[in-house]
């Protein structure tokens, strides 16, 4: 690391990591009080917050969830008939209603399936 106050690293995987970490935080929003549009702008905030990396298992959003999350089995019969047509959901605490994170379909199943989330 060379310099944290102007920010001149060594390498580019420094300045990538400092790039992650002094990002702003999104602050979390009562999911029960967004409309559809809104869920999908707060979702693509996350995603941009989170590198494109799944809240849950820190895999890539655009790719297929972590292999110990996708070897789970899941019954989607506890879930809405669509709840799998979109791959990335906007994951919120059900019991106060606040956002988390970006997370793959399968993991938010997982969450709730499993850790009741």
């Amino acid at each position: 690391m060379n310099d944290p106050i102007t920010r001149e690293w060594d390498t580019p995987e420094e300045d990538e990591a400092w790039a992650y970490l002094s990002k702003p935080a999104l602050a979390a929003v009562d999911y029960t009080k967004l409309t559809p549009q809104d869920r999908r702008k707060v979702r693509l905030q996350y995603i941009e917050q989170q590198n494109g990396l799944c809240y849950f298992c820190k895999e890539k959003l655009s790719e297929g969830p972590a292999k110990h999350v996708a070897e789970l089995e899941v019954n989607k019969k506890l879930f809405p008939k669509n709840f799998f047509d979109h791959p990335i959901h906007l994951q919120h605490n059900h019991d106060t209603g606040m956002t988390e994170g970006a997370v793959h379909a399968q993991c938010n199943a997982v969450m709730w399936q499993y850790l009741h989330r």
